[in-house]
């Protein structure tokens, strides 16, 4: 089969999947804390509880519905641009977009921690400075017992691994990209599998826990193989009902930390997703709606941050309700500021360093990359994911 170059497709909804994933990450943390740690509860909870989990079948604290969503969108956004761009710019774009927000975070966290005023995520008193220099590249989550000083940190590892899994499968995507996640649910089986049956210390539990989410990944990338008619039906069904063995398999290893209705968590989401990432109605465009998805990733990293303090120190006077709300608004505040001056500029440097690498992507296309005529025309607009 000949390499061809993978259409542009419109995610309109895109946003709006964004704001539902972050909120879903929101609360999942704030039932937690709530429910598990303080033993107390609330109004919303008991609602979310009676609608979502008791009556939707979704797991306790509706916990990895928001990170499957982001997983997805980031498998169904982009898998073309793995396929359309060289390696060295796909990854400098990537990586180089999740870097400098994450070191302000990491930062941040750690000055908290050595200041006393909060935890960490893991179970030591403190970190190291070689723990800490680390953390700044996630390589704390590989340690045993493991260091985390900014615990959702961890999704990013399933993402820069996802990362370098196109790149190094680069030649499977561009020409037989449905083997790219039927190889990817082979590989994860292959871990759940290792780190269950092999004892410490040869196991590395992090990695059952990148092979348990993987399979949100590459569910969004079937689909936009699917969309794309860059695969046939028939084998979008066969790797489907790979990912789902994945996640039955992670269920029964235990290596899910909430329950085991992650396999409906998913099929939920995957629906989601279908319907709702070429919404282009009202509801998607709102400027609610635009903020909250396009600072997502800053209140991803800084929620947590703020959370616990600020809900402790305001209870006494606002209540449950508005110590909530207190803690929304100081994230609000906070992710604003990491968004406006850390990651607009960074991704403005990034996109002016990027066209270096765009020319050299251009003359080689040029050269050696011949075009095929489809029957169907690629959805183009000006928002199209690249």
């Amino acid at each position: 089969m000949r390499a061809s170059s993978p259409p542009r497709i419109e995610f309109a909804g895109a946003n709006l999947l964004r704001a539902i994933a972050v909120l879903a990450v929101i609360y999942s943390h704030i039932s937690y804390y709530l429910i598990d740690d303080l033993g107390s509860g609330w109004w919303l909870i008991d609602g979310v509880y009676t609608v979502l989990v008791a009556g939707g079948g979704l797991n306790q604290h509706l916990s990895f519905l928001g990170v499957a969503i982001f997983m997805m969108l980031t498998g169904l956004m982009l898998t073309a641009s793995a396929t359309r761009h060289s390696p060295g710019r796909f990854l400098f774009n990537r990586v180089g977009r999740l870097l400098p927000a994450l070191w302000v975070a990491v930062l941040i966290a750690i000055v908290l921690v050595r200041l006393g005023i909060n935890g960490m995520f893991s179970g030591q008193d403190g970190i190291s400075n070689s723990e800490a220099a680390l953390s700044f590249v996630l390589g704390g989550f590989f340690l045993t017992p493991e260091v985390a000083v900014l615990g959702v940190t961890w999704t990013l590892v399933v993402q820069v691994l996802f990362y370098l899994y196109c790149v190094a499968a680069r030649p499977l995507l561009r020409t037989i990209p449905i083997a790219v996640p039927l190889a990817g649910a082979a590989l994860c089986s292959a871990v759940l599998l290792y780190n269950l049956y092999v004892p410490q210390p040869y196991a590395v539990p992090m990695l059952s826990k990148v092979a348990a989410t993987l399979p949100a990944v590459f569910m969004g990338q079937i689909i936009y193989l699917g969309w794309a008619r860059l695969a046939d039906w028939r084998w979008v069904i066969v790797a489907t009902m790979a990912q789902a063995e994945v996640v039955r398999l992670a269920t029964d290893s235990h290596v899910y930390w909430a329950g085991d209705r992650y396999l409906w968590t998913m099929f939920v989401v995957t629906c989601a997703v279908l319907v709702l990432v070429r919404y282009d109605g009202y509801l998607g465009r709102s400027s609610v709606v635009r903020w909250t998805a396009t600072r997502s990733y800053a209140i991803y990293l800084l929620h947590t941050l703020i959370l616990y303090r600020v809900y402790e120190n305001t209870v006494g006077y606002l209540g449950r309700t508005g110590a909530v709300l207190a803690f929304l608004l100081v994230t609000a505040g906070a992710a604003e500021l990491l968004y406006r001056f850390v990651e607009v500029p960074a991704s403005r440097w990034i996109g002016a360093q990027s066209h270096r690498f765009g020319r050299s992507d251009q003359s080689t296309t040029n050269a050696t990359t011949p075009t095929i005529t489809r029957t169907s025309t690629p959805i183009r607009t000006a928002g199209a994911i690249d």
